[in-house]
């Protein structure tokens, strides 16, 4: 039994007589409380962020795969740059979107901020290095304290796909590569509704001075007009007008021309024969510029892929020339799922050395998205892992020691293979395990096999087994997994 907690005595009603207190009555002793509660917590990611488990990094890892052929493809080196980068790299080169970046605290007199894109520390890993010429892709995960939408594949946190051609080239030839590139890729992920908006920065600041559009508005109105994809003419114009203070009758010359759109050599000569840009020297070589273009992309034949569209503008300050956006068509409502362009002068804000580049971004995380939704609907299991081989034993008995021999023969010659953990496992529990795993290949033996040198080899895929020789193991396994193309 425990001994009764003392009654503490307060001192201000202490009596100064002689006479003994009468003994103070046992109280039940209560558990000391600790200085400060711990705090109750959900158990949660942060808001924009989000784990992913084997299922969905099945999905992710094969897109990865895929995206990376693609881009080695075309012969390009991949770089890693830090996940942070000093506040100033940062800074002037997101217009309007700066206000999304995450700034760092002060740590040892440097002021940070986690890159937004993979663009700006590339221009910044070229002007450092003094590359001259490089053809680079980097897979990475960048951050932006936007308003998440999870279920449309927007988040703070998420990886970005970029490929870029920095270097002096002719005319349009590495820009069309890059748009010749997203096709590439988005055909290779199963992708197959998307169109690829393009513009011209330049040709929408000849349209801005057409119109009227003072010089020094031409970045704020060119944010506005990039907002029509998502709002309405009526709420950009408002935006304009009211919130930048553009004139109302510019807003509506304005207007004329970011209602244009269609197939890349059809509106430019619908452009041309309007006479719309023939007061604009600048307008006209860019026209030219762009039938250079079009006509790369059609011997690539990819033109048909490509809707020339003047209201896609691109909000990001440092684009110098072609842009561009891959929009996904009757699926999910994703949007847009890849964009990039020409940005002739970023590198040149680093230093003295000017290095004109052109490139794009995958959106990662919204392709994931339709891949993940589609595979839901579908109903299909996902193979979460890539073991080829399954070794199991059909006696209950301690044959460890030969499991341990068989997986080793196959891992020694590069064939991934699992095995149960069990002295003495059951054998249908390894069968549903295999199964369970969408192992195409079983390897079983018995003492049967045993005593006679020999292992059963089963075709999970096909449903079809034979006897085979021990020795011959890696060859028939290697010669299986060709005819299954594994």
């Amino acid at each position: 039994m425990s001994e009764p907690a003392i009654t503490p005595v307060d001192a201000s009603t202490t009596s100064t007589t002689t006479t003994a207190a009468p003994a103070a009555a046992p109280v039940k002793k209560e558990k000391p409380e600790k200085a400060e509660k711990a705090k109750k917590f959900t158990l949660k990611t942060p808001k924009g962020t989000q784990d992913y488990n084997p299922e969905q990094m099945a999905i992710r890892e094969e897109l990865f795969d895929n995206i990376k052929t693609c881009f080695k493809r075309h012969g390009a080196v991949t770089i890693e740059t830090p996940v942070f980068e000093l506040k100033e790299t940062l800074t002037g080169k997101y217009g309007e979107d700066s206000k999304l970046i995450y700034d760092l605290q002060d740590q040892g007199g440097e002021i940070c901020s986690l890159r937004y894109d993979l663009t700006v520390p590339f221009a910044r890993y070229v002007a450092m290095t003094r590359t001259r010429a490089i053809k680079r892709y980097h897979i990475a995960r960048v951050y932006r304290r936007d308003n998440p939408v999870m279920t449309k594949g927007r988040f703070r946190e998420f990886y970005q796909c970029d490929f870029d051609i920095a270097g002096e080239y002719d005319l349009m030839v590495p820009d069309a590569e890059c748009v010749k590139l997203i096709c590439e890729i988005l055909d290779a992920v199963k992708i197959t509704s998307y169109q690829i908006k393009l513009n011209h920065r330049r040709l929408l600041d000849a349209i801005f001075a057409i119109c009227g559009v003072p010089e020094d508005n031409f970045r704020p109105i060119c944010s506005a007009v990039d907002k029509l994809d998502k709002s309405p003419w009526s709420e950009v114009r408002k935006e304009m007008v009211e919130v930048k203070h553009l004139d109302p009758t510019v807003a509506d010359k304005i207007q004329t021309f970011v209602a244009l759109k269609g197939k890349p050599f059809e509106l430019l000569e619908k452009i041309r024969s309007s006479g719309l840009c023939d007061s604009s020297k600048d307008a006209i070589a860019v026209l030219a510029d762009l039938e250079v273009l079009f006509k790369y992309l059609r011997a690539m034949g990819v033109d048909d892929k490509v809707l020339f569209d003047l209201s896609l503008a691109r909000g990001l300050d440092y684009y110098t020339g072609i842009i561009y956006e891959a929009v996904v068509q009757n699926e999910s409502e994703v949007g847009s799922i890849a964009a990039g362009g020409r940005y002739d002068n970023l590198v040149g804000m680093y230093g003295s050395l000017q290095v004109p580049s052109v490139g794009f971004s995958i959106g990662i995380e919204r392709i994931f998205s339709i891949l993940e939704a589609r595979a839901k609907k579908e109903g299909k299991a996902i193979k979460q892992n890539h073991t080829k081989v399954y070794v199991m034993q059909m006696d209950q008995k301690d044959l460890l020691e030969e499991r341990l021999k068989i997986c080793t023969s196959l891992w020694d010659a590069g064939i991934n293979t699992e095995f149960m953990y069990k002295i003495k496992p059951n054998g249908s529990k390894q069968m549903e395990t295999a199964l369970k795993l969408q192992v195409p290949i079983i390897v079983l033996f018995g003492q049967d096999e045993l005593e006679k040198n020999e292992l059963t080899l089963k075709n999970t895929v096909e449903n079809k087994q034979e006897r085979i020789p021990r020795d011959q193991l890696v060859a028939k396994v290697q010669a299986l997994m060709k005819e299954l193309n594994l």
